[in-house]
């Protein structure tokens, strides 16, 4: 497959046929999922301590920002080998790297409504806390978290959260995109009006920046943890970084 590659595609449009193709060879539709169960399930134990740290924090919005990063470690695909408990430690004590964390609060203070692109099983726990958070901030705001058609990868799907807490405080969108990453063209009419007509974009994740980093005029802010060294160059970044980007910046 990798002489069919195109490099005019971004990492996760090549990517897609691979895994289905290996989904083919293992009759196996859904490659992760008992590790994205159990991704979850441990997502879950950290919940009443993340809702602490941002309820004692002098700053609860960079807090639960920081928050919604270190669930971003979660991710099977990359080659960075993840510790929860180690990682919200470390991360709430880290600086972002590119921070345009003040941007990102004065536009959500203006945006009456939020599209919410989500990223990974388990990281769907920490977004649904920051969530939590951005609506006791920012009271009049409607969220709408988009999540994938299908399973591609440890991507969280739409099937997996139609029972979930986070359908209390938000509209959950099923995307209608198979690859890992939102690919624009891909998406359904539902999720498109949406994206276009969104007051802010939160976009978690590298797979969400590599498909959306070139395109130009929406208000998509980046929230992520850099894992490959091609994304790290990309943004001016090391591997391990933190980042709050303004996509407009």
């Amino acid at each position: 497959m990798l002489p069919s590659f195109r490099m005019d595609l971004t990492p996760p449009q090549n990517a897609t046929p691979m895994y289905q193709m290996i989904s083919n060879l293992l009759e196996k539709d859904d490659l992760y999922k008992k590790e994205k169960e159990n991704s979850i399930k441990k997502a879950e134990e950290f919940v009443p301590s993340c809702n602490q740290k941002i309820e004692n924090s002098d700053n609860p919005f960079l807090t639960a920002t920081k928050i919604a990063v270190a669930g971003n470690v979660i991710d099977l695909a990359s080659r960075f080998e993840f510790d929860l408990k180690t990682e919200l430690v470390k991360v709430l004590k880290t600086s972002f790297s590119i921070d345009h964390t003040k941007e990102l609060y004065e536009k959500l203070e203006k945006s009456s409504t939020v599209v919410y692109l989500g990223d990974n099983a388990g990281e769907n726990v920490f977004d649904r806390i920051y969530i939590e958070t951005l609506k006791t901030i920012f009271k009049d705001i409607k969220v709408y978290y988009f999540v994938r058609s299908t399973p591609i990868i440890n991507d969280i799907t739409f099937k997996e959260l139609e029972n979930d807490k986070i359908n209390d405080i938000a509209t959950l969108i099923d995307s209608g995109v198979k690859t890992p990453g939102l690919v624009y063209e891909d998406m359904s009419d539902e999720a498109r009006v949406l994206f276009n007509k969104a007051d802010c974009i939160i976009s978690k994740g590298m797979g969400n920046f590599e498909c959306l980093s070139e395109i130009k005029g929406y208000p998509i802010f980046y929230l992520l943890k850099v894992k490959c060294n091609v994304v790290a160059n990309a943004i001016d970044s090391k591997l391990g970084d933190i980042i709050c980007k303004n996509s407009q910046k």
